[in-house]
């Protein structure tokens, strides 16, 4: 393990809020985190293509038992963390952005299976930098073909319509794991999912705050009978998904707007203190 590879158990405490950046901008700083489980076939590509874009570049191990611990250990210049054992990957997300909350105000994710192409982050990272504060989602085009995986045109579909049946806005990508997130707005929402509903949860209670969501054209590599790795279980997914947005919907339908609203927000600091 070198200095830069850090194990972190999953069920580590979580700070409620970013910490603060004393005297710099809240604007420009921005840091790629990159979830990863047994990715070896994908990731070093990935993570060579993230490095050029000039971003300090977190890589989240979420417990991999391939070769995906020595495949980055090739990679100069990353930052590593790691799970013991898999925790899911929104958990993996909450330890990249505490990693980044370092050295940024801003997060882009993207996934390490190879579908997304790195060098787009600049224009989602052009698009948060336009107007007010927001959370970015890279739109994925060409998704209704005959080569993109039935589960991802499904759950496409499906998460659109729950998120924002649970107060989230109208999206057509809730599902894009290429994202920009800004930081300090994303630990207060206080998500509670930890695989992958992490990321429609967010969408939710970014409605319930008030946050933004833009979304952002994208190009989405799924080529016919190239190998790509998913950890998506249709059976089992759903079910969670299901108990995530009943979870969200009961909680618009029966307490008022104004205690969502102070639910996401981060806790006020005693001035005297």
């Amino acid at each position: 393990m070198t200095a830069n590879d850090i194990s972190i158990p999953p069920d580590s405490p979580r700070p409620a809020s970013a910490p603060a950046h004393q005297g710099r901008s809240s604007q420009g700083r921005f840091a790629l985190v990159i979830p990863v489980y047994n990715h070896a076939l994908n990731m070093e590509q990935v993570a060579r293509e993230a490095l050029k874009l000039g971003f300090p570049v977190i890589v989240v191990d979420d417990g991999s038992t391939d070769r995906t611990a020595d495949i980055l250990g090739r990679v100069p210049g990353l930052l590593r963390r790691r799970h013991a054992v898999n925790a899911g990957k929104g958990a993996a997300l909450m330890t990249g952005f505490e990693a980044a909350a370092e050295l940024a105000d801003w997060a882009v994710t993207l996934d390490g299976d190879g579908q997304h192409r790195p060098a787009e982050a600049a224009r989602l990272v052009a698009a948060a930098l336009e107007g007010p504060r927001a959370i970015i989602v890279g739109r994925r085009r060409g998704m209704v073909g005959r080569h993109v995986p039935w589960t991802s045109r499904f759950g496409r579909g499906f998460s659109n319509f729950w998120v924002r049946a649970s107060g989230g806005g109208r999206l057509t990508d809730s599902q894009s794991g290429f994202r920009i997130y800004p930081l300090p707005e994303i630990f207060a929402l206080n998500v509670k999912a930890r695989r992958f509903q992490f990321e429609v949860e967010v969408l939710a209670k970014a409605g319930w705050l008030g946050l933004p969501v833009r979304e952002v054209p994208i190009s989405v590599d799924y080529h016919p009978g190239a190998p790509r790795i998913s950890h998506f279980r249709p059976f089992v997914d759903f079910c969670r998904n299901t108990g995530t947005f009943a979870r969200l919907i009961f909680q618009r339908i029966v307490v008022p707007r104004a205690i969502r609203r102070r639910w996401t927000q981060p806790a006020a600091k005693d001035e005297t203190s």
